[in-house]
């Protein structure tokens, strides 16, 4: 099924699992995602730690993992499961690559492809992860520098070595070719066309979203479910963000030679975002939280190997650097604690959001529905009247604000929000199905037969 614009059977399977287990008990539905990303965290631990020995350094980045606020909505989120699920099988299939370089053997060959395979059946942004084991191959498992040295290459002496480690996953590569488009193919018509976002737009807005996630990784502030696309950003924004991002890729990668580490985090951090970053644009977000759950471990690799060269060998280094760990970790605990109270209920959640963004026509429109849920229809046409306002061709927010007017007696406010939705979408079957309802209670039945009737000849 590609139900909800992707093809993800592994994880529709784990809700389905936890619905056969726990019915409809939310706390255990949470429970499992929070036991998922728990796991990951450790697997995470001991994947870092065997590839490269140092444990409190590979303990850092999975702390930094498990704790940090932009990755709340990855675990909060119910519906976000396929973000710890697939993470899953993303650190496995890197355990399992470890273990077959350290000796290699078809069947360890055949559990690392079928990992892969349960991962991209969980959330298609594993297509990625060969691009990830090529980073590994460089650090901390030194495979070019190792055959570089055994065979005493004179001329270019990466490039065959390469080419052959790119052959060695040249079945990841396919996989994650099908996948892909398995997964475009999927998103219909969630994937927005150039007319509606030119390209240029959305390399515009891909610059500044690589930054604002680097800042919002340092200092974790005004976090929202969702970011609404800008109308338009400052030229010196999209400047700013694209010299920064240039410049610092220049300082890193001349410290490929004595600090390897920093240019693999970088381009995990860089590569990992491509499919979300949106040059190919899904649905009308700017950026997600959730997408940076595997992006930011590249980032917590600098972090966590990085300061500790910066310190030398100063005195009381050691001293200093767990002092520091501690602290950083447990302001992060605090402000992922702060963050996620916000998710414990959908007014907490979209409030928030409107606080924290501008003109969040999403989240003024989605607030209205527990409002009326709860009785509250004079604030929720406040909101939908505000979504309209926001983005006056939103169609779904006019049916909405003409219901709830509907609901208040406010017939002739609802069929002028209903004209308007019909005049945007003519041909909308949802639009006239509601519009009929609002004409039968107001007692025009042979004009709501009309708006039925239309409804069923377009189904028919």
């Amino acid at each position: 099924t590609f139900d909800a614009n992707f093809w993800q059977p592994l994880t529709w399977l784990s809700h389905m699992l936890d619905c056969q287990l726990f019915g409809l008990r939310a706390g255990m539905h949470h429970m499992i995602s929070l036991l998922l990303h728990v796991g990951n965290s450790l697997f995470l631990f001991l994947v870092f730690k065997r590839m490269t020995g140092a444990m409190w350094k590979s303990a850092f980045v999975a702390a930094l993992f498990a704790l940090h606020p932009l990755h709340v909505e990855s675990v909060a989120w119910v519906a976000e499961r396929k973000d710890v699920l697939s993470t899953l099988f993303w650190i496995l299939t890197m355990l399992f690559y470890v273990r077959y370089v350290e000796k290699p053997g078809v069947m360890r060959y055949l559990l690392i492809l079928t990992f892969f395979v349960l991962g991209l059946m969980a959330k298609p942004m594993l297509v990625t992860l060969p691009f990830v084991l090529l980073l590994i191959d460089y650090w901390p498992l030194g495979r070019l520098q190792k055959a570089v040295s055994e065979k005493a290459f004179k001329a270019k002496p990466f490039k065959p070595v390469l080419f052959g480690l790119i052959i060695e996953k040249a079945p990841l590569f396919m996989l994650a070719a099908v996948f892909s488009a398995i997964a475009f193919f999927a998103q219909g018509e969630a994937v927005q066309s150039l007319d509606d976002f030119q390209f240029k737009t959305r390399v515009a807005n891909a610059l500044v979203s690589y930054v604002t996630y680097i800042e919002k990784m340092f200092w974790p502030n005004h976090l929202a479910v969702f970011y609404p696309y800008p109308q338009t950003l400052p030229v010196w924004r999209i400047i700013g963000s694209g010299l920064f991002l240039i410049i610092l890729s220049v300082v890193i990668f001349r410290m490929c030679r004595r600090r390897p580490y920093a240019p693999v985090g970088w381009l995990w951090y860089l590569g990992t975002l491509v499919p979300v970053i949106g040059l190919i644009q899904i649905g009308n977000h700017a950026m997600a939280d959730r997408y940076t759950y595997i992006p930011l471990i590249g980032l917590f690799i600098i972090i966590a190997w990085g300061i500790p060269d910066l310190f030398g060998n100063r005195p009381y280094r050691k001293q200093v650097l767990t002092i520091s760990a501690g602290l950083l970790l447990l302001l992060l605990s605090v402000c992922t604690f702060f963050q996620v109270r916000h998710w414990k209920d959908s007014i907490a959640l979209l409030s928030h959001a409107i606080d924290v963004t501008d003109d969040n026509w999403m989240a003024h429109n989605n607030i209205g529905f527990p409002l009326v849920q709860q009785g509250k229809n004079r604030e929720a046409i406040m909101h939908f009247s505000e979504a309209v306002r926001i983005k006056p061709d939103y169609v779904e927010a006019r049916i909405n604000l003409a219901n709830t007017f509907v609901l208040e007696g406010g017939f002739k406010k609802a069929i002028n929000q209903f004209k308007e939705a019909l005049r945007l979408k003519p041909e909308d079957p949802e639009v006239r199905y509601n519009f009929g309802v609002a004409l039968y209670k107001q007692g025009k039945l042979d004009d709501a037969i009309t708006q039925f009737s239309k409804v069923v000849f377009r189904w028919n």
